[in-house]
């Protein structure tokens, strides 16, 4: 008697642990990322001659061919959390990009692959369909101005990431240093990530802020 009760213990034991284990893997998660619930946007906008001056950047023609010559480009619109951010989200919205509607952000996305990849990640969490998000993803872009000084790209630039936000701050109403994140890779500037609300109005975030580069210097390779 003694003994099945012991064994009838330890099965419960076992039962509760794996509840606790299934628990804590997955409903938070599923919970968590949810198409178009998220507090904020933040728009990536990637420095394209540190992103061609790389390995990917030299397997990438559409956007580092010869004749190319990107400057500033979307990388993405990303929903996020005050703390953390969802992505791959379920949507009944194709996983797949039609190049028709692809082709339409090749000024400032430009390429395929970045396209479908943004939808897929990111895309699919804002609640909104295919076109409307990229429709966002422009206006946001259209709602920024890049310091003329930064946007040349006739020659490198070095600079510290507080400069580099301090010329996007004075050029852009609204927006603060607590908003807004140069980020890098090693010595070179990679983004400059900007909080906005889900109506597009530049907006502080604490987590993105601390994110940002902190070494003294930075560059801006010239665009070739």
């Amino acid at each position: 008697m003694k003994k099945s009760t012991a064994i009838r213990e330890l099965l419960f034991a076992a039962a509760g642990l794996l509840i606790g284990l299934i628990s804590a893997l997955t409903p938070a998660s599923a919970d968590q990322d949810r198409a178009g619930v998220f507090d904020f946007y933040v728009l990536s906008l990637s420095w394209s001659p540190t992103f061609c001056a790389g390995d990917d950047g030299e397997r990438n023609g559409q956007q580092c061919g010869l004749d190319k010559h990107f400057r500033f480009v979307v990388h993405g619109l990303w929903p996020q959390y005050e703390k953390g951010s969802p992505d791959f989200c379920r949507t009944s919205e194709p996983e797949r990009v039609p190049r028709g509607l692809g082709q339409t952000m090749f000024d400032i996305m430009p390429s395929m692959s970045l396209v479908g990849h943004e939808w897929r990640r990111h895309g699919s969490c804002s609640g909104l369909d295919q076109k409307a998000y990229f429709d966002t993803v422009r206006r946001a872009f259209e709602h920024v101005a890049i310091p003329a000084d930064l946007a040349r790209g006739d020659r490198p630039l070095s600079l510290s990431p507080n400069d580099i936000e301090n010329k996007f701050i004075a050029a852009n109403p609204g927006m603060t240093h607590q908003g807004i994140a140069a980020s890098c890779g090693g010595q070179r500037l990679e983004e400059i990530r900007i909080c906005m609300t889900k109506d597009l109005q530049f907006r502080d975030c604490a987590e993105v802020d601390r994110s940002g580069c902190r070494i003294g210097q930075i560059t801006l390779p010239a665009a070739r």
